[in-house]
């Protein structure tokens, strides 16, 4: 359209003559009008004598018997401006002492005085669209080495992918035998790691023991109070702690059944019975100890200063003194930490210390270790090296599966963002990915949609680009972006605006949306309103 356009005022000849016809009537109506003949009504309603055209009374509905004065309030006049472009007026504008035509014909019986400016006029508008072709050819010559450059890169990238995908089967193999060996190193090494820890809970249970023991040595002698080799119903009955069934009191019967139905029972014995009391039994040591007590804090008075001393009030307390108190208070407690240990932990720990660590892993069991550990290293840097590859088969995959128009033109705006600034905005348009806004002063980025399709209308549809699902509006929609793409030199941001709640409207410029200027003679033309 615009090429058409363009060939149509660079092609105006000046020497035509003009057709000769009704004032007001354009030539493509100038067969309805013919002088001597009745004319019809355009909308057929009636006909009339044609010296009632044009007689600035209107007899036709659709004032189509009036097109050169202003009798009909519905009626449209023809301004044939030559030299520049053709144009249609309300018949209300007709000798109302405004010239709206630049050749003036619309004011031909109104007294004004106006100027035929439509030679001007389309001089100008020749010339600039003379530069809208310049920069059409320009943009154009552009679009065919973005053309030439798309193919060539998508030819690599296919090329690339290719090679990716080829060297990803190599890698998939070599992973797989990684594993293999990786699970083969793994077996011994963990059969080695469970005898070491077999033999070393054995270790510890026979520490256990030996404790054990000696503990019911300790105990047998703390029980046995007169010394006499032998553990008795009575000697037991003051220990209320062994109390069976915990009701307060200790029977005899109660002990009997403890000592395993005997009256007493010596050290032999006692290894049969010292389940039944071990846990919980109180040494006399322990029931003896006192519990810590709190020494009360004494009550620090602060001195009467007399009436001569200084004196400070609560709020002017010497930063010295503050200096001090706050730093006693901040000195930690080496007692309130470990109270912070819950005593399940104490317990585990202490019963570590009490048999002690693990010891090292004897050599043999330590080389199947690195053994296995280095096959692990080696699965792990081959399944890492494997997982980027397939990233860059997708992120490749995903590239070339874009619609880069008819012949790849937009390629070139893929991984690229432009950026326009106003007064209060930085907008950012990232092709095929998504559109934002961030505040010029501070704050946070907002989305104003990511790529959904291009959008324009049937006959160019690469017109148009859609971004969708943006951040929510609050209580609305989501935002979302139309960007217009008009021809030009550079690629750039030229505008960006808000039509309507939430949906924005950015216009680009870009040499791939440029189509080849037509030639132009202007001396093959003619003005067709002439």
């Amino acid at each position: 359209m615009f090429c058409a356009y363009l060939l149509l005022l660079l092609g105006v000849g000046v020497s035509a003559v003009e057709v000769q016809r009704p004032r007001g009537v354009p030539l493509s109506k100038r067969q309805f009008y013919e002088e001597n003949k009745p004319f019809t009504c355009l909308d057929g309603s009636r006909t009339i004598p044609f010296d009632r055209v044009n007689d600035d009374y209107c007899d036709c509905q659709d004032g189509s018997d009036e097109p050169g004065t202003a009798a009909c309030p519905n009626g449209s006049f023809h301004c044939t401006n030559a030299g520049f472009r053709s144009a249609f007026i309300p018949s209300s504008r007709v000798n109302d002492g405004i010239c709206d035509c630049c050749d003036t014909t619309d004011e031909y019986n109104s007294g004004a005085t106006c100027q035929n400016t439509c030679r001007e006029l389309g001089r100008k508008e020749r010339e600039s669209l003379q530069k809208m072709a310049e920069i059409a050819k320009e943009g154009f010559l552009l679009k065919q080495q973005l053309i030439h450059e798309a193919k060539r890169g998508l030819e690599e990238k296919q090329a690339k992918l290719e090679e990716l995908q080829t060297s990803k089967k190599g890698m998939e193999e070599k992973v797989e035998a990684l594993r293999t060996v990786k699970e083969a190193a793994e077996q011994p090494e963990k059969e080695a790691k469970e005898r070491h820890l077999k033999a070393w809970e054995e270790q510890k249970a026979l520490i256990r023991m030996e404790k054990d023991k000696a503990k019911m040595a300790e105990v047998f002698l703390e029980l046995d109070e007169d010394a006499d080799g032998f553990i008795t119903v009575a000697e037991l009955l003051s220990h209320s702690e062994l109390d069976p069934d915990s009701d307060g009191s200790l029977t005899e019967t109660e002990v009997q059944g403890l000592l395993g139905g005997a009256d007493k029972v010596d050290t032999v014995a006692f290894e049969t019975v010292w389940g039944n009391i071990k846990e919980k039994y109180i040494s006399k040591t322990q029931a003896d100890t006192p519990a810590p007590v709190e020494t009360p804090q004494e009550e620090v008075r602060e001195p009467v200063p007399d009436n001569d001393s200084e004196q400070y009030p609560e709020d002017d307390i010497p930063e010295e003194e503050e200096e001090e108190e706050e730093e006693e208070e901040d000195d930690d407690d080496p007692d309130e930490e470990d109270d912070k240990i819950p005593p399940t932990m104490r317990t585990q720990e202490k019963k570590e210390d009490d048999e002690g660590t693990m010891p090292p892993y004897d050599q043999e069991t330590q080389n199947l270790i690195d053994a296995a550990q280095k096959a692990r290293d080696e699965f792990d840097e081959a399944e890492r090296a494997l997982r980027e590859v397939d990233d860059q088969i997708k992120s490749l995959e995903k590239e070339i599966s874009f619609d880069y128009g008819p012949s790849a033109e937009f390629a070139y705006l893929y991984s690229q963002c432009y950026e326009l600034s106003t007064s209060e905005y930085i907008y950012r348009l990232c092709p095929f990915n998504r559109v934002s806004q961030k505040p010029k002063y501070g704050g946070s980025e907002t989305s104003l949609g990511t790529w959904g399709t291009w959008a324009g209308p049937e006959a160019n549809v690469y017109s148009v680009m859609k971004y969708e699902h943006g951040t929510g509006c609050w209580q609305g929609p989501n935002r979302s972006t139309t960007v217009k793409l008009t021809c030009g030199k550079e690629t750039i941001v030229t505008s960006t605006s808000e039509p309507s709640r939430c949906e924005y409207l950015m216009e680009f410029t870009t040499p791939a949306v440029c189509q080849e200027p037509p030639s132009l003679d202007p001396t093959l033309h003619e003005h067709e309103e002439l």
